[in-house]
């Protein structure tokens, strides 16, 4: 049975969750923890070129590393490099009081470079362990290639990388004794695996209850703490050893971790297993892809299926955010002659006040407010991607495929009071792709498609209620549980921004007037 070293990369895989803003004192506390639970490699962060913030797991030089690493510890403290990320020059000679070992990570295009990186480190005293992204993609030829070059510099280990999170056991045992049959045996063997298929602790405990002579390194992250599907965890991998192999590590530090600083984390930030990640494995994608399309919401599972199988074979594993972008709008993009539909608006709006509601919790709140101004004003009322159940209407406004798929039955109800945009549908529609907005980040937001609309029908006053913004702590965002939406932290603070710019530039020719409380009329964020 080999002997199994464990690499924590919480610092680092997990600083995908929170843009590794982890805090300086929680940094310093979490590789202490990992430390005393006798995880025998810890992973500090990424080094880059130029990053200086003490609170972010990255850092600009090898001294900064030297400030978080406990002065006692039988632990081996390393860093990752992504080839590029930073100059040789900038790293300086390996010593006792900082990180010992470098991962350095590179796409197949940049082997010959990356390798004249790695031998660089080595000669600076540096353990480097070798880690190409993407490993199971590699053809049989061109991963041995890869190891010829691996055996002449004699690093400290070699990675088999499950970038995509689809390897099964089968296809795992064959790729590892491919690469163990032809690696010398003085080189490690390193495991990085992501959960998009929920086989990461599956696949670990394969390895390491195998019956080989080479010590085996196996990545994980404290309650599995990475960007999509996320990681194996830390803590499963540790109880696992214990019971089976031999017990030699202390649970209750990595629970503490857990415990004190990543779910207050994951509860804002959720990452793990879900059915866009799943689809994205299945079809030997990037996560990224399904990232990208599980963040705009206006999607079904079917849709998204179908344009994650569109990818082209040759974009699948390097994520192109330029290329998802343009499938997505392709996909939504059914172009029609609106021309009818906008001098409807503008026959239904001409002389009267208009009144948009969006979803947001103040609907229910400030219901009495809403319903006095209604009153006494005769509205045009629109509803945005719901049918109001409290107040009148005259038009539900839907462009969001998801939200029209929701609506079920209630749709058929709805006749000519019901526009939505060219992706929907062609009755009493709107051109989707003429009323999208700049800012890819909010181009298909619902609520400003409408005012698009609205503008383009000539109407210069608004009055918006429900337009409360996404909140950032975490809670619901609508005024009905069933509508809110697994948006990711970052992406709701980047939604609100953008939001805030576009109405400040709106209000140099609309009056728009908010008879609800929003973050979009102060610009604070909740």
């Amino acid at each position: 049975m080999p002997k199994i070293y464990i690499l924590d990369c919480t610092l680092r895989d997990g600083g995908y969750i929170n843009n590794f803003d982890f805090g300086y004192g929680a940094i310093r506390k979490i590789i202490q923890r990992l430390s005393d639970s006798k995880i025998e490699i810890i992973e500090c962060g990424f080094m880059k070129r130029s990053a200086n913030n003490p609170d972010k797991s990255l850092y600009g030089n090898v001294q900064s590393i030297e400030k978080i690493i406990p002065s006692k510890s039988d632990a081996m403290f390393v860093a990752m490099i992504a080839y590029g990320d930073i100059d040789i020059d900038e790293i300086s000679p390996c010593c006792d009081t900082g990180i010992t070992g470098i991962r350095l990570t590179f796409h197949e295009n940049d082997i010959e470079n990356a390798f004249v990186f790695a031998e660089k480190l080595m000669q600076k005293g540096y353990k480097v362990f070798i880690q190409p992204v993407g490993t199971t993609t590699y053809t049989d030829k061109a991963l041995l290639r890869l190891i010829d070059k691996v055996n002449e510099m004699k690093p400290y280990a070699f990675y088999l990388v499950d970038t995509l999170g689809a390897l099964y056991k089968n296809g795992l045992l064959r790729m590892f004794y491919l690469i163990d049959n032809n690696l010398n045996p003085k080189i490690k063997i390193g495991f990085h695996s992501h959960n998009n298929l929920q086989l990461s602790f599956s696949n670990a405990q394969e390895l390491m209850m195998m019956h080989s002579k080479r010590d085996i390194i196996i990545d994980s992250s404290v309650f599995g703490m990475g960007r999509g599907a996320g990681n194996l965890c830390t803590e499963l991998l540790t109880q696992f050893i214990n019971e089976n192999i031999k017990k030699k590590y202390d649970l209750i530090p990595v629970l503490e971790i857990m415990d004190e600083y990543i779910m207050p984390i994951y509860s804002t930030r959720p990452w793990g297993y879900s059915v866009p990640y799943y689809i994205a494995a299945i079809n030997n994608c990037h996560p990224n892809y399904a990232t990208f399309l599980m963040n705009k919401q206006t999607l079904c599972i079917r849709d998204i299926n179908a344009i994650i199988r569109s990818i082209p074979e040759e974009n699948k594993r390097i994520y192109n955010v330029d290329l998802i972008f343009e499938l997505y709008r392709n996909y939504q993009q059914h172009n029609i002659d609106d021309s009818k539909t906008i001098i409807k608006i503008k026959e239904i709006c001409h002389s009267r006040k208009i009144l948009v509601l969006a979803p947001g919790k103040s609907l229910a709140t400030y219901a009495e407010r809403i319903k006095n101004f209604i009153e006494e004003s005769s509205p045009v009322i629109f509803a945005i991607n719901h049918i109001p159940e409290n107040f009148p209407y005259d038009i539900v406004f839907i462009s969001n495929l998801k939200r029209f798929k929701g609506l079920d039955d209630a749709v058929e109800k709805l006749g000519e009071r019901m526009i939505c945009t060219s992706n929907i549908s062609t009755n009493y529609a709107v051109n989707y792709s003429s009323y999208l907005n700049e800012e890819e980040i909010i181009s298909d937001n619902a609520g400003l498609m409408l005012i698009n609309i609205l503008k383009k029908a000539g109407v210069h006053d608004l009055y918006l209620a429900g337009f409360d913004g996404f909140q950032t702590s975490g809670e619901g965002n609508y005024f009905d549980e069933k509508l809110n939406l697994n948006i990711q932290y970052q992406k709701r603070k980047e939604m609100n921004r953008a939001i805030i710019g576009y109405f400040a530039k709106l209000r140099r020719n609309l009056d728009v007037n908010f008879l609800t409380p929003t973050i979009y009329d102060t610009g604070d964020e909740q």
